[in-house]
């Protein structure tokens, strides 16, 4: 088989399925990317990079769509360029987020396309909004609209669509749900379990922490409204005077991924520390930062509550992780928590914007580790039985592969 793999984050969403076809022989798999610090057995990168920046005084609805299309011309060019040495893939993958796999059919007409559809932009009933304190004007809605150019051209080209979440389809247009299948991309439960020898030292400290602790953990790409954080810090001077033995432990960086940032270079940490000042003890506080995958894994196996908020917007893998390593989790009752979580079966669920309802949450949870013990199991029981890596993801995207490769051989 010869397979196209398109994101720009390589291996982004395609990690497990873009391995496990390089790893069967006499497959051919490469991969279009802006990275070329990642390499993976078996996936041949080709490296791109975009011919020029977005034109400065260009609308601002279509920055973003003019940063696709300057994407997609580049993946096009490499496309036509591999057509003309004689590579003709069987089938292409790509994630439809950044303009990539827009123009893939035109360069391969009968070659079969599955975009990976993250999220459909709403006026209402998803992110935007969602914070009562949001200044919503008339030119909201119409920005929003536009933003779904790139949605609508790859759901045109594709011939068929995944989605990782239910709630995460039921976004988008009616008449394409048809095309979209919901499979996640799978969480490796035979890596991501509980460990009751777990050790975790925090970084400059000779505190090593295990699940006998008090330890709070909280993890996002990087500390910004769309993930709680100021709903988290703000629960955070309770949960330490109501637990003087807590530890907590915080990771994400210093960017924002999602939503506008503060002005002058501020920080949404800065502002928060500011905000709270003494609340907050930073001798208990632990800001990590960015943290390789492994470290990861230790905090949430000495983690005795790990706390997940979320706009209704992408579901996190951290969260899903979370609930394979039997982490008690506390998260937003928002829809993409609510479709995996449900409240005080495998996990308990709080107002994203109460931060004391969400301290009184942890609290309780640090109070008695033994008092939620089946919900720890529980938790990890959804994941193994619903979001499994070997025995239900993989197989669904291979499957998922073979409904438009004429049913070829794909799991030898």
């Amino acid at each position: 088989m010869k397979i196209l793999f398109v994101h720009q984050n390589f291996p982004g969403q395609y990690l497990h399925l873009a391995r496990h076809l390089g790893a069967i022989p006499g497959n051919q798999v490469l991969f279009i990317t802006q990275r070329g610090d990642v390499t993976l057995p078996g996936v041949r990168n080709i490296v791109y990079k975009p011919q020029r920046r977005v034109t400065p005084a260009v609308h601002h609805y279509l920055r973003e769509t003019e940063a696709g299309v300057l994407n997609a011309q580049n993946v096009a060019r490499i496309a036509l360029d591999l057509k003309n040495s004689g590579f003709v893939p069987d089938v292409m993958l790509g994630h439809n987020g950044w303009g990539e796999l827009w123009y893939l059919k035109d360069v391969f007409p009968d070659v079969p396309l599955i975009g990976y559809f993250e999220f459909f932009y709403r006026r209402y009933a998803a992110d935007v909004g969602f914070d009562p304190n949001e200044k919503l004007i008339f030119d909201t809605a119409p920005r929003v609209r536009t933003k779904n150019i790139g949605n609508l051209l790859a759901l045109d080209a594709v011939d068929l669509g995944q989605c990782p979440t239910q709630w995460q389809k039921s976004l988008y247009p009616v008449e394409y749900q048809p095309k979209l299948r919901v499979i996640h991309e799978g969480i490796d439960t035979r890596v991501v379990k509980p460990d009751p020898q777990a050790r975790f030292t925090v970084p400059g400290t000779k505190a090593e922490l295990t699940r006998d602790d008090e330890v709070v953990t909280y993890v996002v790409r990087n500390l910004e409204p769309y993930r709680g954080f100021q709903s988290f810090m703000r629960s955070l001077p309770q949960i330490l005077a109501s637990r003087p033995h807590a530890q907590v432990l915080v990771v994400g960086g210093d960017e924002t991924s999602y939503g506008p940032g503060l002005p002058n270079g501020e920080t949404y940490r800065q502002q928060m520390l500011q905000e709270l000042g003494d609340a907050i003890d930073l001798t208990r506080v632990h800001f990590l930062g960015k943290v390789p995958y492994s470290v990861f894994l230790k905090l949430l196996q000495v983690s005795r509550v790990h706390v997940y908020l979320t706009y209704p917007f992408v579901l996190s893998w951290s969260m899903l992780e979370a609930m394979s390593a039997g982490c008690l989790v506390v998260g937003s009752k928002t829809a993409p928590v609510e479709e995996v979580i449900r409240h005080g079966e495998n996990g308990l669920l709080v107002d994203f914007f109460l931060p004391e309802e969400i301290a009184g949450r942890v609290i309780e949870a640090l109070a008695d580790r033994n008092a939620y013990r089946e919900i720890r199991e529980n938790a990890r029981r959804t994941i193994v039985e619903k979001y499994d890596l070997h025995s239900i993801c993989l197989p669904a995207q291979l499957e998922m592969l073979k409904s438009v490769c004429n049913d070829r051989e794909l799991l030898a």
